[in-house]
């Protein structure tokens, strides 16, 4: 008999994945965690009943949050990384040798412990030299800082419980501020199915800051609808002028630099929605 994980999106839609194991149950100060391994696509982090990462495919949302930035921007020495508990962000963002500093800052360090002693594999970046690990409200954490980093990814899990705020105007404010004056930031900013709104109020919100506000898109089996998106916005770089020939040493499962361009290439349905009044 199979044991069923139940991920409820609406009332009319739900994903359903076989489990053969429950590694770890437990409630933090902040949420709920599980880690679980599934039948087909391995060990699975859970937040509040929501698929984080899975072996399987985490490779391709943690790249294609990271790569397209990092790549965008000419020289990316500072980065901040607001949420990415699970490693996956921080793992990409170090593949880049033009980057010389990481900050990764992790409200709920449960969820570092979990990575720790269940994905082994994205652990081993907490132990990298130019990574330090702040665990802490980024909310907070985001105030004190200006005009330090060159890349800000904010690695979020969806817009309930802790991560709420990290979707409004003043948090996206505070990271203006903590950009250097040719920064970038790079959000997630979920499903065209799922999330319309979300990704509606993320570039607008995004827009009234920075000169260049542009969705893009990853297909990600776990995710709803398997269609995710990411938001990214700088007041200096556009994408079409990123200079490739960084990607030629990156060692990517996604990512390639044909993939690059034509992630920017947004279906009609989603042109629609994003510039209707």
């Amino acid at each position: 008999m199979i044991i069923w994980y139940v991920e409820k999106e609406t009332p009319g839609y739900e994903l359903h994945w076989g489990v053969k194991r429950v590694l770890h149950e437990r409630q933090t100060r902040y949420q709920s965690l599980r880690v679980l391994e599934l039948e087909d696509y391995g060990r699975t982090l859970i937040l509040d009943d929501a698929i984080q990462i899975t072996e399987k495919d985490e490779f391709i949302y943690n790249e294609m949050i990271v790569h397209v930035p990092l790549l965008t921007h000419p020289s990316p020495k500072r980065v901040l990384i607001i949420g990415g508990g699970d490693g996956g962000a921080a793992r990409e963002v170090l593949k880049h040798k033009e980057v010389e500093e990481v900050h990764m800052v992790e409200i709920d360090g449960d969820v570092i412990d979990a990575v720790r002693q269940f994905f082994p594999e994205n652990a081993s970046v907490f132990d990298d030299p130019r990574l330090c690990l702040f665990i802490q409200d980024g909310l907070e954490f985001i105030k004190s800082k200006k005009e330090e980093y060159d890349v800000i990814v904010v690695d979020s899990s969806d817009p309930v419980g802790p991560a709420v705020q990290l979707f409004e105007h003043q948090f996206y404010s505070d990271c203006f501020k903590a950009l250097k004056p040719d920064g970038i930031l790079n959000v997630q900013s979920g499903s065209p199915f799922y999330n319309k709104d979300v990704m509606k109020r993320v570039k607008r919100l995004l827009s009234g800051l920075f000169k260049f506000v542009n969705p893009y898109l990853a297909c990600v089996p776990t995710y709803p609808g398997g269609l995710w998106s990411f938001t990214m916005a700088s007041n200096a770089y556009h994408y079409s002028t990123a200079d490739l020939s960084r990607a030629e040493g990156l060692n990517t499962r996604y990512f390639t630099k044909e993939l690059f361009h034509a992630c920017f290439a947004l279906p009609a349905f989603i042109n629609d929605f994003l510039n209707a009044v």
